[in-house]
């Protein structure tokens, strides 16, 4: 009322000012947590989404991209391309000599070498044909033929209530959630499983449009510990919109049974200024806060991050000191292992180094899921275990707490666990970290070694034995005893 009066005199809207940050220190009505804040470190930088029609504008900055604009442009007509300013102007080296050889670079610019010859050759003639029906017809068709939704994400991995979209709960324990204005990323992985979120077909997507539906849901299901906000990216949401999904959880009465609440994000590598100068960072920072010491939850920051380099900036430790000291939220880190971009041990071990001297804890090294690019980005089961087991051994104990190489996959969470050779036969050693039947965690079982197999149902079981899914990928029923 003050600021809208012009009347007012620059004392009595200091004297309100000033009585409004005392509310909010002492937890008047907004109940927020006063932080330190950190806009004054860095200059205020707004969020703005460079899109596959912006690329030009990109080459005239970075003159390397030019000999590459057809290439990116076509093959982003069937992958999804977004990128990020900080993204392409602090982490891709314009200088390196080719510069598609740089991870950053393959890592959001997509190539029609991540197509098939037959798609590629499809794309092609319907782009030089010139009827943009047929070229729309064309991506579409190359799309479905892409397994755009793998291991039975719209089927097996629904949640127990049908009329509750947007939603997974494949593990008792652990339910998924996909909300609706989160279901986009500051940029966009070249190799990401869930592609088909971000492409427009309301039907491939999973979208969740109301908190209230989901809280009703968890109310009948005292299973459940954790609650995971994916997408893409719930930080991309703004502050306002997060509220819905959290406010709620800093009343340690609501739903006590919900100890754990993980956020899966892209925005320490794509735009950690989500954290310090955004807009409405301050906010973010406090309602974490609050879910942590109001709520008594466990707030835990699932930050995707595939390579060292991405820890390298000013910006980036900002963002991860913020969300440590003033958050308390605990940041893990998970990625999978993409060839050329970070299938090498060297790279691992000083990511995994990197990590834990920033207090991150190393998660998870996954493998390509079965969809979109994944022969131009897949790493061989036997490869990425050998990149796993020699980066831990130029590790300290601290990092022993990675897991992987492993498959989320239909009957669930598989982890390479070794290659040995067994009575004169090389076999791969395998268990379940999760699965749907909860018999089988921890579990060893046996395949026959295949240097070439990428994917669980790449596996043949040994002789006279079973692997421990069926034709539909589905678990078995656990033997009473496994040789």
């Amino acid at each position: 009322n003050v600021l809208s009066d012009p009347s007012a005199s620059i004392e009595s809207i200091e004297t309100n000012r000033r009585k409004l940050e005392d509310d909010i220190l002492i937890g008047g009505e907004s109940r927020n947590i006063a932080t330190s804040g950190m806009l004054e470190m860095q200059p205020t930088e707004r969020y703005k989404a460079i899109s596959l029609q912006a690329v030009d504008k990109v080459a005239e900055r970075h003159p390397a991209l030019l000999p590459h604009l057809y290439d990116v442009k076509l093959a982003g007509m069937v992958f999804p391309f977004k990128a990020s300013p900080y993204y392409v102007d602090e982490l891709i080296d314009w200088e390196a000599e080719d510069v598609r050889k740089d991870p950053f670079y393959r890592l959001v610019f997509p190539t029609l070498d991540m197509l098939s010859d037959e798609h590629r050759n499809k794309l092609e003639a319907a782009y030089e044909e010139g009827d943009p029906k047929n070229l729309i017809k064309t991506v579409e068709e190359i799309r479905s033929d892409l397994n755009p939704h793998p291991a039975g994400q719209q089927t097996l991995n629904a949640p127990r209530d049908d009329s509750l979209t947007g939603v997974q709960h494949k593990y008792s324990e652990t339910v998924l959630v996909f909300p609706a204005a989160g279901q986009t990323c500051h940029a966009h992985c070249t190799y990401c499983f869930r592609w088909a979120q971000f492409i427009g077909d309301d039907e491939l997507r999973f979208v969740q449009k109301e908190a209230s539906s989901l809280f009703e849901y968890l109310r009948q299901h005292e299973e459940v510990s954790d609650i995971l906000m994916t997408g893409g990216d719930p930080m991309v949401m703004k502050t306002r919109s997060l509220v819905q999904y959290l406010e709620p959880l800093t009343d340690p009465n609501f739903l006590p049974h919900v100890k754990n609440i993980r956020i899966g994000t892209r925005s320490l590598s794509f735009w950690p200024q989500r954290f310090t100068t955004d807009d409405d960072a301050d906010e973010v920072i406090q309602l974490l806060r609050r879910v942590r010491e109001e709520g008594g939850r466990h707030v835990a920051i699932m930050a995707h991050l595939s390579h060292v380099r991405e820890l390298s900036t000013d910006k980036v430790k900002a963002a991860v000191t913020r969300l440590q000291k003033e958050a308390f939220a605990t940041i893990r880190s998970q990625s999978p292992v993409m060839r050329g971009i970070n299938d090498d041990a060297q790279v691992w071990a000083e990511k995994w180094r990197t990590e834990v001297n920033m207090g991150i804890i190393p998660y998870y090294m996954f493998m390509a899921r079965d969809t979109g690019a994944q022969a131009f980005f897949d790493v061989p089961m036997a490869k990425a275990h050998k990149i796993y087991s020699d980066a831990l051994r130029n590790c300290s104990g601290l990092i022993r707490t990675v897991r992987g190489p492993s498959m989320s996959c239909t009957p669930g969470k598989v982890e390479v666990t070794g290659v040995e050779e067994i009575m004169g036969q090389k076999v791969f050693i395998l268990c379940f970290l999760q699965c749907r039947d909860e018999n089988w965690i921890g579990r060893p079982f046996f395949a026959k070694y295949d240097p070439k197999a990428v994917w669980f149902d790449d596996l043949e079981h040994l002789d006279g034995m079973e692997l421990p899914w069926d034709e539909s990928g589905l678990p078995r029923p656990v033997p009473p005893t496994i040789c």
